[in-house]
């Protein structure tokens, strides 16, 4: 008697329309409710702030850091001669343009030369374009040695060297291989190893400060291109790769 009335039952809710309406409508408003009650993490730490620079990009322009103001970007620090360290750090940059090619102005890739005295602007051109570099969205820069060794070791905290070595006619190069995550602000905001945890961190905390700035419809894309993932701020001081690479003398 009961299994017969709890069909009966079941059979009057199914037929009801009333039923299927609030059914399918339950089917929407749980999955918008757990988006709304979805929260970002914690946006990054800030670990100091950059100072004013001017230097030439890959055209020959002047190029600084009021450019980037409104942007969050991504820095290196390489030289078109090394033969090491710097191709895997520019693929590395590659990869993030692939990855970020949707984002619109969200964000900005800059690549420092540690060798002004023979990456000139035209020899920069055709580094990036080696690497397929897209103008509107990465940016290779050099200048006076001076100018490039106080933005790079003063204001990013980057290791910049170049030693002599006696009696062979070379001098030794070494540089940080960290990228850096930089706000909308100027300020810093990791330092990111160039290994696949170390990128993938770094674009979800990319995501996160880009949503946080004027680019929010596009930042969107950007956490999208990220994974996703919700990203672990750094601990601690930042640390510092080298590379060390032998050029003789020009």
């Amino acid at each position: 008697m009961l299994k017969t009335t709890v069909q009966r039952l079941a059979f009057r809710l199914t037929g009801n329309r009333f039923f299927w309406v609030g059914l399918i409508g339950l089917a929407f408003a749980l999955p918008i409710a757990r988006s709304v009650g979805r929260q970002l993490p914690p946006p990054p730490p800030v670990y100091g702030q950059l100072p004013a620079f001017q230097l030439q990009d890959q055209d020959g322009k002047p190029f600084g850091l009021a450019d980037l103001r409104g942007h969050v970007w991504v820095a290196d620090f390489i030289f078109t001669s090394c033969a090491e360290a710097c191709p895997r750090l520019s693929q590395r940059m590659s990869d993030l343009q692939y990855h970020l090619r949707n984002v619109g102005n969200a964000a900005h890739l800059v690549s420092f030369s540690v060798d002004p005295q023979r990456d000139t602007p035209l020899v920069l051109r055709a580094y990036a374009d080696r690497y397929h570099a897209r103008h509107d969205m990465w940016t290779f820069l050099t200048g006076p040695l001076d100018v490039l060794q106080s933005t790079i070791v003063d204001g990013f905290k980057i290791a910049m060297q170049r030693t002599a070595v006696e009696d062979t006619g070379f001098f030794d190069i070494v540089h940080g291989e960290r990228f850096v995550l930089v706000d909308q602000e100027g300020r810093i905001r990791g330092y990111y190893a160039a290994t696949d945890d170390g990128i993938q961190e770094l674009l979800n905390n990319l995501g996160l400060l880009a949503n946080l700035g004027p680019h929010r419809g596009e930042a969107q894309r950007a956490v999208s291109a990220s994974g996703g993932a919700p990203a672990k701020p750094l601990a601690g001081a930042p640390a510092t790769g080298r590379a060390v690479v032998s050029l003789k003398r020009g």
